[in-house]
């Protein structure tokens, strides 16, 4: 097997899965751009691989079977719920050619794909076939291999989305660079850009896909595109928030990065009595603070707590004076007192380690809205009631909701200038029950499912990309008023449903 080389599959979040018969005539026109003439770097090759022998034969990666050393290992996502995926062989692509390889069997075989990079998805698609995700058994392409981090003189940086954030965060560091993403260490990178990219620093870096430049993208007919905001602008668009598996498979990715800052990192934990009142507080303060801050408001509960526990948690990346005002401005705010408010100035390296934690695979049931407006009291009353009802579920070792700062730098771009659109939002808010492995999912799918329909009057049906829910059937719950567009997109390139999802564009 050879690793290395630049990039990864689009959707370590999300994969492809179905292959309905299109139906052009039924989706709409919207709004945007039309899509210029593609300028192809490469033309697929004709023919291609057709039988699974052929497939092998014609990769530098490794072709995976049931039965082949090292099956198991690669067949399971990050979430055990799924560990009993099937898919019908996994490819671990090395290079772009194997990607193009992949997708000319998947044409000649009529075989299904999932796309996994990370193995982070929460539908559990990228398994290519697990009981319960209306994903028929699939040829997997997987890209996790493709993982190199390249800086260049320039300071741009060229990563293979395959690459896990911890591993990015620690070369960039090493270097005194630094782009803004998420806090779990095992994620790729691909599923994160491509989603949008909500993180630690998006307030003041912006969304991960914010600080994207560059992406070479290998579409479903095999052909392989250097697409940016000047090359191809409409495909580049798609990749900036239009999901992982919409238009293609990127096998590479261009970042712009800034010099690593200091970070302050600082804990605050409130009494349960509190909560409505630091909620209130929170969101008055978080989502319109200094730029220079940002911060996770979480209300759990469960077996793992002795009681329901309010936790903020926040990166500051200016001075300490000022974070002091702000942060001692917010705990005034709420009229509580803290149990616990702790704070560490460190590097950008450190702070990042310190936030992954020891991550542990975990079974887990998850949904999302977007805060698009400020809770009324009686809202505040719904949402906290919910969270300490997480205790009430039997076997929810851990479950509540997280809310994420928005604002600052993320609403810098116009809602329809890359495919993410709530960039007036708030927050984004995910709902979660954690589970032993093995369990039943359902009784943990209806706690997070019935949180969320709970906070639909306050919030509507809108959701995260990367937090998605194949309960949610209409794309433009992720999209908005992007959903037209990108469906044009991914009909132009897709026309045959190669790399279609349950739900999805």
């Amino acid at each position: 097997m050879i690793a290395g080389g630049i990039g990864v599959g689009i959707a370590g979040v999300l994969a492809a899965c179905t292959r309905p018969s299109p139906s052009p005539s039924a989706h709409p026109t919207g709004t945007g751009t039309t899509m210029p003439s593609r300028t192809p770097t490469s033309s697929p090759t004709p023919g291609g691989p057709d039988s699974w022998q052929a497939l092998a034969a014609a990769v530098t990666g490794t072709l995976l079977r049931s039965g082949s050393a090292g099956w198991d290992g690669a067949r399971v996502l990050e979430n055990p719920r799924y560990d009993d995926a099937d898919p019908q062989g996994i490819l671990r692509a090395a290079s772009t050619a194997d990607v193009q390889a992949g997708l000319a069997f998947a044409r000649n075989t009529r075989t299904p794909v999932a796309l996994r990079s990370g193995g982070h998805s929460y539908t559990g698609w990228s398994a290519g076939g697990a009981a319960g995700t209306d994903v028929p058994r699939s040829l997997v392409i997987s890209t996790q291999d493709l993982d190199d981090v390249e800086l260049h003189p320039d300071h741009s940086v060229t990563i293979g989305p395959g690459a896990r954030l911890g591993d990015v965060y620690a070369m960039l560091a090493q270097a005194g660079r630094a782009i803004g993403a998420g806090s779990c260490p095992t994620v790729g990178i691909g599923g994160l850009t491509l989603g949008g990219g909500v993180g630690v620093l998006a307030r003041s870096f912006g969304l991960t896909s914010d600080q994207l430049t560059g992406v070479t993208l290998v579409t479903p007919d095999g052909t392989v595109h250097e697409v940016s905001s000047t090359a191809e602008p409409d495909l580049f668009w798609a990749c900036r928030g239009g999901g992982g598996g919409s238009v293609g498979v990127v096998t590479s990715m261009t970042f712009r990065t800034k010099p690593a800052p200091g970070i302050l990192l600082f804990t605050i934990v409130f009494p349960w009595s509190a909560a409505a009142a630091v909620v209130r507080a929170w969101q008055d303060w978080a989502p319109t603070a200094d730029r220079q801050l940002w911060s996770t408001l979480k209300l759990l509960n469960g077996s793992r707590h002795s009681a329901p526990t309010v936790t903020i948690t926040g990166v500051w990346t200016g001075s300490k004076t000022g974070a002091d005002a702000s942060v001692d401005g917010f705990i005034t705010s709420t009229g509580a007192t803290p149990t616990t408010h702790t704070a560490r100035q460190m590097t950008y390296g450190q702070a990042m380690s310190a936030l992954a934690g020891k991550p542990q695979r975990v079974s887990e049931a998850a949904t999302s809205s977007i805060g698009t407006q400020k809770l009324t009291d009686a809202q505040i009353d719904v949402l906290v009631q919910h969270a300490a009802a997480a205790g009430d579920v039997p076997g929810n070792r851990e479950g509540g909701v997280s809310l994420d700062a928005l604002g600052g730098a993320v609403a810098d771009i116009g809602r329809t200038d890359s495919a993410f659109p709530w960039r007036s939002a708030l927050m984004t808010v995910q709902y979660t029950a954690v589970f032993a492995d093995g369990s039943d999912p359902a009784p943990f799918d209806a706690y997070v499912r019935g949180f969320r329909a709970a906070m639909t009057p306050a919030w509507g049906t809108a959701a995260y990309a990367n937090y998605c829910d194949a309960t949610i059937t209409d794309p433009a719950d992720y999209f908005g008023v992007n959903t037209s567009r990108l469906h044009r997109i991914a009909e132009q390139v897709d026309p045959t449903g190669v790399l279609s999802q349950p739900h999805w564009v």
